[in-house]
């Protein structure tokens, strides 16, 4: 429990009717008193609302960095994809280069064949070229003309081969040239829709930033927001105890008084409440978190632990540490469900997180009767006993007065 829910309590006990007082006025400190708990009752509704609401801003916060982690994870992948096409359009942009180069030279030389071919060959071939005949009808006889004849059929034959072949290495050459026109193309399809999904995505990456700034700005206000409830509360609770010290100055010394009517009358009396190995411990079982400053398991910050956590099974039964009278019973905030008593002379217990409450406001209970049961109600992380010991309106470690 914290140091808040303690001044709650104090609160609590102190606009609690003390015994002898009953039938009387309440007095002009029991209306400031139950002013001022008002007031802090207020900025605490306050204050869980505002954290609340804090939680809520980082949730968010959390979600759109988690969005402006995954679109920028996305257009470092497209950027990867596009470098990987960029260097591919270079080596097609290479190829076809050099294809043209190629292409360029083969049609070059096909065109200076088929000019000489146009001239000689292919008329010989087709129409009788006289070239030709001339070199037949030089023939000195008829071997020499077999000869010539075989000789100019060997060059047409060789023509024809030659035109054949250049023929198909253009061919060849012309499909090599679109093929990569066709990669090329759709290289720069790919290209083009990849730059598209970027300025997409960066649209959405720095729509995620301007909402993540918006969000981070929101957070930062609400936590500044709960800062200063924090500090308002902090000064009602010190308003709050010093009434409580003063309450209780009184109310000691009404009972001072009472006592010592009584002996005067000869009566026989308990020990005054408060010393050292003086309180039973409620349950029995380990402790799982001391006294003092610690993290806190559910706000995740430092904070005054201010009792002690006993670990023990759900259901266990709690004992009143001492005699006293019942001044609270029923859930309080993160204490969950608490009983609080008032064992005079400024000493107070508190046992919170119960499953169960056995007792009423205003009832009288001895030491070791059972109050309740083990449970964890309110801000817990497992069955456990909270018990904490207040003295003259503050916090004190229990362990000083457990036997």
């Amino acid at each position: 429990m914290t140091l808040r829910g303690a001044a709650l309590l104090l609160v609590l006990v102190l606009a609690a009717v003390a015994p002898g007082f009953a039938n009387t006025k309440q007095s002009a400190l029991d209306a400031k008193i139950r002013a001022q708990q008002a007031k802090l009752h207020d900025v605490h509704v306050q204050l869980n609302e505002k954290r609340g609401a804090l939680g809520a801003a980082q949730a968010k916060v959390g979600t759109i960095a988690e969005q402006l982690a995954i679109a920028n994870r996305n257009i470092s992948t497209v950027q990867g994809q596009i470098a990987f096409l960029n260097a591919k359009m270079h080596t097609t942009e290479s190829n076809l280069a050099w294809t043209k180069v190629q292409l360029d030279a083969a049609q070059k030389t096909l065109a200076r064949h088929n000019d000489a071919l146009k001239r000689r060959l292919i008329s010989a071939y087709e129409y009788g070229d006289l070239g030709y005949l001339a070199v037949l009808l030089q023939a000195r006889s008829f071997g020499d003309f077999l000869e010539r004849w075989n000789d100019v059929a060997y060059v047409v034959k060789a023509n024809e081969v030659t035109i054949r072949a250049r023929r198909a290495d253009a061919e060849h050459v012309e499909a090599i040239e679109t093929g990569l026109v066709t990669d090329e193309n759709s290289l720069r399809n790919a290209r083009a829709a990849a730059d598209q999904q970027t300025i997409a995505l960066s649209a959405l990456a720095q729509q995620r930033q301007n909402l993540l700034e918006v969000a981070q700005s929101e957070k930062q206000n609400v936590a500044v927001e709960v800062g200063e409830l924090e500090d308002t509360s902090a000064a009602a609770e010190a308003a709050l105890e010093a009434l409580v010290r003063e309450k209780q100055q009184e109310e000691d010394a009404r009972r001072a008084a009472a006592r010592r009517a009584a002996l005067l009358a000869g009566e026989s009396l308990p020990p005054e409440p408060g010393a050292p190995g003086q309180l039973l411990w409620p349950v029995s079982g380990p402790i799982t978190s001391p006294f003092g400053m610690r993290m806190h398991p559910v706000y995740g910050r430092p904070i005054l632990h201010a009792g002690i956590d006993i670990a023990a099974a759900q259901g266990t039964t709690i004992a009143a540490a001492a005699d006293g009278r019942v001044i609270v019973a029923g859930t309080q905030g993160d204490c969950g469900k608490m009983v609080a008593i008032d064992h005079h002379g400024g000493l107070s217990t508190i046992y919170c997180h119960m499953s169960q409450i056995f007792v009423g406001v205003g009832q009288d209970v001895q030491r070791g009767q059972a109050i309740g049961a083990v449970g964890m109600t309110g801000d817990a992380t497992g069955p456990h006993v909270h018990f904490q010991v207040m003295q003259d309106g503050h916090p004190v470690d229990p362990m000083s007065f457990l036997r």
